[in-house]
């Protein structure tokens, strides 16, 4: 039996708990007699007039609460986990799992792997479904979860297996089926790894997924990233023969569908030297953070921007953005466009020296990557990703993958002015940093 643990992180003001005196550090013992496994049972039981609420305070005092709420009133009490009972790890040995291409010493929630169905539905993280057990199954759909997003890679069950290295992922025709029936829809995630599952098996694997287009919301399909530390050689880059390849089965899996619901990664289109398709292609842009449609809405962003920024500055001023490979290039593209008098507009592409060169997003940047791309360099106003930076919870620390810090970067030069961009696909937040000087 797993331990529960519910720790109350915060109370929102004036909210139920506020009112109760329920204070951070607190534990929530039970609700109408119950243990909520995790937020979503924790959501389900609190929807109710009347609740029995149980807390033990800080110093041990056991306190319990009758209380009268509108019926879908919150209580606000923000917790330090959404899962309550543990995590649920991932017991797989992928061969492209990036977590195992890291070296030691970074930060520990770096090396976690987490396979938890309950984390897909609540933040959006992908899982491969080969630790279900039938409890699993039972509750997703009790509380009718739905979407969540699936690692899937591939439908041939034996190429699975040797996939993940894990027996389990066998059942994988056997498990959409399931979701079928129970109507939860799903966001699906490719890796594709060259000579694996791409050419015959990616069509083979989208061939497969025509059966369950009344559940699949998305297919994203992503190149596999290969670092420097990874050991074993059996993984090869996508080339730009496989790249067309790929946009070409993702194209007849649509028309076949008569939706669009596949779609290649940006990553993809740059290695196919093809230009990037237009926002119809992303729908919803359903799977952004995989890198699916970044470019074109910050294409389409900048376009928009562009004519309400000044055409004028006060002083002559430089403005620096530090970006990864992929992203430089297009900030490259956009600097041509942007005739601004006074304005020295500079793009610094970082090379990725920590993980190797084959890795060219921002989000995989470090402190030191950073800091020996910029030292030598005049930087008066540097601007870079948020996405470079630790998450904690919705905002960024100030602290990047190697454990550098955003004060290190500010030691380079005292008057050194830092703007980090929140959102990513958006050029907003550049036009305002210009529209300001």
């Amino acid at each position: 039996m797993k331990k529960i643990n519910i720790v109350v992180e915060d109370v929102i003001k004036n909210s139920i708990a506020d009112e109760l005196k329920i204070k951070s550090g607190d534990k929530i013992i039970s609700i109408n007699k119950i243990q909520p496994k995790d937020i979503i049972e924790y959501s389900y039981l609190i929807n109710d007039e009347e609740i029995n609420l149980l807390v033990e305070h800080k110093n041990g005092e056991l306190e319990e609460f009758e209380i009268e709420k509108d019926f879908d009133e919150d209580l606000g009490i923000v917790f330090t986990s959404a899962v309550f009972d543990g995590l649920k790890k991932c017991t797989n040995h992928c061969v492209f799992c990036f977590v195992d291409q890291q070296p030691k010493g970074l930060r520990d929630s770096l090396y976690v792997k987490d396979d938890d169905w309950r984390l897909s539905y609540i933040q959006g993280t992908y899982v491969t479904l080969t630790n279900f057990k039938e409890e699993d199954w039972k509750r997703i759909e009790q509380y009718h979860i739905s979407p969540l997003f699936v690692s899937l890679h591939t439908t041939n069950p034996e190429l699975r297996v040797k996939m993940t290295k894990n027996p389990n992922a066998k059942n994988i025709i056997e498990q959409l089926k399931r979701f079928k029936k129970i109507k939860t829809k799903l966001h699906l995630q490719i890796v594709l790894c060259p000579t694996l599952n791409d050419d015959k098996e990616l069509k083979r694997t989208l061939d497969d997924l025509v059966q369950f287009k009344s559940i699949i919301k998305s297919i994203a399909i992503v190149p596999v990233g290969i670092s420097k530390y990874r050991n074993e050689n059996e993984l090869k880059k996508v080339d730009k023969k496989v790249a067309l390849k790929t946009i070409e089965l993702v194209e007849e899996f649509n028309i076949k569908v008569k939706k669009q619901v596949a779609m290649a990664s940006d990553e993809f289109f740059l290695l196919a030297n093809k230009e990037i398709p237009n926002k119809k292609y992303y729908g919803d842009f359903l799977q952004i953070e995989d890198g699916v449609g970044a470019i074109r809405l910050l294409k389409d962003s900048f376009e928009k921007n562009l004519k309400k920024i000044k055409k004028k500055l006060k002083n002559k001023t430089k403005l620096t953005i530090a970006t990864a490979t992929s992203a430089a290039k297009l900030f490259k593209e956009f600097k041509k466009e942007i005739n601004i008098k006074n304005l020295d507009f500079e793009v610094i592409e970082i090379k990725n020296k920590f993980f190797g060169d084959n890795i060219n997003v921002a989000g995989l940047i470090t402190g030191d990557d950073l800091i020996n791309s910029i030292k030598n360099k005049n930087v008066e106003n540097l601007i870079i990703p948020s996405v470079m930076l630790k998450k904690v919870g919705e905002s960024y620390s100030n602290e990047f993958l190697d454990n550098k810090t955003i004060e290190d970067i500010q030691k380079l030069n005292k008057n050194l002015k830092i703007h980090i961009l929140k959102d990513c696909y958006s050029f907003n937040e550049i036009r305002e940093i210009i529209n300001s000087f």
